[in-house]
């Protein structure tokens, strides 16, 4: 953890409909200094969207080397890598050459949308890619040190309930 990262402790009612997974995880985040709550909250909806019992998150915007989130086989292998916002393609190449499967959720619609027309030609030869935006304008509201959420996923949707507030959430595939 880097050195003034502030510690988030979740606690994730999950309840996905869409794939019959009911579980609750207990999750700790370091967010670091420069990242925003709403990166943060895009890591736990991007979990969410994919939880299941070897899904990682993992340090963030500390580790260079890592996905935002992953999930590995007992083996070790990468199965699933997950990206956030514009990633560049030489880190897509080496996600893509190491995963069976990659994910990039974009959240900001302006530079979701410039990245995109910029690199969504070049990125179709990536066969194990998914791209896909996820509005998360104003999810900040639920944002705390210490988060307990109630996540509902029927036909795409996430619905999220706290204490804060309720927030939907629609995944639109890209590509």
């Amino acid at each position: 953890m880097a050195i003034g990262s502030t510690v988030c402790k979740s606690e994730l009612n999950i309840a996905n409909i869409d794939t019959n997974y009911y579980e609750t995880h207990e999750i700790t985040i370091a967010k670091h200094p420069s990242e925003t709550e709403l990166r943060v909250m895009a890591r736990l909806v991007a979990f969410i969207f994919n939880a299941n019992e070897r899904m990682i998150i993992n340090q963030g915007v500390d580790n260079d080397d890592d996905p935002a989130l992953w999930q590995k086989n007992y083996g070790g292998d990468v199965e699933l890598w997950i990206d956030l916002a514009g990633v560049d393609e030489k880190r897509l190449r080496k996600a893509c050459g190491r995963s069976e499967q990659v994910i990039v959720y974009l959240y900001n619609l302006g530079s979701a949308t410039t990245w995109w027309k910029q690199n969504g030609g070049s990125y179709a030869r990536f066969k194990n890619l998914s791209v896909r935006y996820i509005n998360l304008e104003g999810i900040e509201k639920l944002f705390a040190r210490t988060m307990r959420i109630q996540a509902t996923i029927t036909d795409g949707e996430l619905s999220l309930n706290s204490e804060l507030g309720d927030f939907q959430v629609i995944e639109e595939i890209w590509k």
